[in-house]
């Protein structure tokens, strides 16, 4: 039990101000002399052991009648561990401008609002704990150690602004399942030797994360797997230096990495079974890894062509409307068919998802584009039969989707037909007998399999001429049967 009259001037101080709520500043006034990295050197004018705060914080000090007791202390070097683990903490507690020797710990803690601001700090355990208010660690350096939050709960912000985390394992924010009240807020020069970690996490009020810097160059920068959010932000030059992984997110209103840079090894997003509101994917620069989106499900897509790598896992997306920034409308059908051929191998759902979305803005033409593009992919997985089966439907009517091809090759043969047939002259099969020769219809009779114009029976050649009637007679029968093969694909698929 501490004595008062065994503590320092500093702990009488402090003491005496806790009732209040009254702030203690140690602070000389001079930036050099004030700045935490160097607070080893502060003497005992400066120094506050770690107990003083807890016994402080655990009901140690007389309570002012219509007073609101807190701790507040500014510019000290706090020895010892600070260990309140377990403990219901009524007090608001603020450290400014310190320097805190050992971790703290609020493990399985119930506390209102702690502010560790501008300080230094080997690390901050808050696992299980439940924050009534806010947990701000605004423009702290955590040395060594990590935030943990594992399971914890804070009912309104966690302050991150500024903050640094520097870890020598794998984790420097550790808060699977954490639940937030408010707004996570990770700015203003937020950075991280190591992973951030919100598996499961429930973040009612958003993530923030612009500028922020993520470095786990040989694992996860971030990973936030099954987490729900109303918004993600991660733009404003944010950078992750290891995966982005979001596999099963639940981001109801906004995701955005507009003006990221995302640098994995391997796989720079993996968003595997995510659900998004709106994606807004502009990123600064080609992410140096895959994109990883089978699966998943964004209501609006928003991009810009560089924000996609050679190497783009699409099978599965299911989109509602696609926008890409600075590409012109003629243009976009083919920087998007080129887009899908980013996946890698064969698969239809890709392309049947892009004519579903022009579909849906009223775009057929290119709908029928992209299934045309999808047929000819497609090709390239059969065997030679099926591939020049494929060539076939694909020179006489696109494959059901340019029928106007077929119309071209009959009007064209027709007229190779006319021209030929009118140079010469028949043998009637019988004499005097059938219709007057006419080289347009004999030569529509030969083209055509179905139905019969009364020339073909009644008039037929030799020589030469007998060969190319022969042929188109095949030819029509190439002709209609490609025709009708490929409507039928179409009436069938829609």
């Amino acid at each position: 039990m501490l004595i008062y009259d065994e503590l320092t001037t500093a702990e009488r101080v402090l003491w005496d101000a806790f009732p209040e709520g009254r702030w203690v500043d140690l602070r000389t006034g001079v930036a050099e002399e004030d700045d935490p990295a160097g607070g080893a050197r502060w003497g005992a004018a400066r120094t506050v052991r770690a107990e003083v705060v807890s016994a402080l914080l655990l009901g140690g000090g007389d309570q002012q009648p219509g007073r609101v007791a807190s701790l507040r202390l500014a510019g000290a070097r706090i020895t010892g561990p600070l260990d309140l683990s377990g403990a219901e903490i009524s007090h608001i507690v603020w450290l400014k401008g310190c320097r805190l020797e050992h971790a703290v710990s609020l493990h399985s803690a119930s506390t209102r609002t702690v502010r560790i601001t501008r300080s230094r700090v080997p690390g901050v355990d808050a696992r299980l704990a439940r924050v009534g208010g806010h947990l701000d660690l605004t423009g702290t350096a955590v040395e060594s150690g990590r935030l943990a939050l594992i399971n914890a709960e804070v009912a309104g912000e966690l302050v991150l602004n500024g903050t640094r985390i520097t870890t020598t394992g794998k984790w420097a924010v550790f808060a699977g399942g954490l639940v937030m009240g408010g707004g996570v807020f990770c700015r203003k020069g937020f950075t991280t030797r190591g992973g951030v970690r919100l598996s499961g996490a429930q973040l009612t009020g958003g993530l923030f994360m612009q500028g922020a810097r993520l470095a786990n160059p040989h694992g996860e920068a971030l990973v936030a797997d099954s987490a729900t959010a109303s918004v993600v932000n991660l733009s404003e030059g944010f950078r992750a230096v290891g995966t982005l992984r979001l596999r099963g997110a639940r981001i109801s209103d906004l995701l955005t990495l507009d003006g990221a840079t995302l640098d994995g090894e391997g796989t720079a997003l993996f968003g595997v079974g995510m659900e998004v509101g709106t994606f807004d994917f502009g990123l600064a620069a080609t992410p140096s890894g895959a994109v990883d989106l089978q699966g998943a499900r964004v209501t609006a897509l928003h991009d810009r062509e560089r924000s996609w790598p050679d190497e783009v896992r699409l099978d599965g997306l299911v989109y509602g409307s696609l926008r890409s920034e600075g590409t012109p409308r003629r243009g976009d059908v083919a920087r998007r068919l080129a887009w899908l051929r980013r996946n890698p191998g064969y698969a239809p759902q890709p392309y049947e998802q892009l004519a579903a979305s022009y579909r849906q803005a009223g775009h057929d033409d290119d709908a029928r584009r992209v299934l045309l593009a999808k047929q000819r992919h497609r090709r390239t997985t059969l065997n030679l039969p099926g591939r020049v089966w494929g060539r076939l439907l694909d020179a006489a009517v696109g494959y059901g989707y340019r029928p106007w091809l077929a119309a071209l090759w009959m009007g064209a043969l027709c007229l190779l037909g006319s021209l030929v047939f009118r140079t010469r002259t028949p043998v009637q099969t019988k004499d005097g007998e059938g219709a007057p020769f006419n080289a347009f219809v004999y030569t529509l009779d030969l083209l055509f399999p179905v139905g019969d114009f009364g020339q073909r029976g009644a008039w037929h050649w030799t020589g030469a001429t007998q060969w190319l009637a022969y042929l188109l007679v095949a030819v029509g029968w190439v002709l209609t049967t490609t025709v009708v093969a490929g409507v039928s694909r179409t009436l069938t698929r829609n």
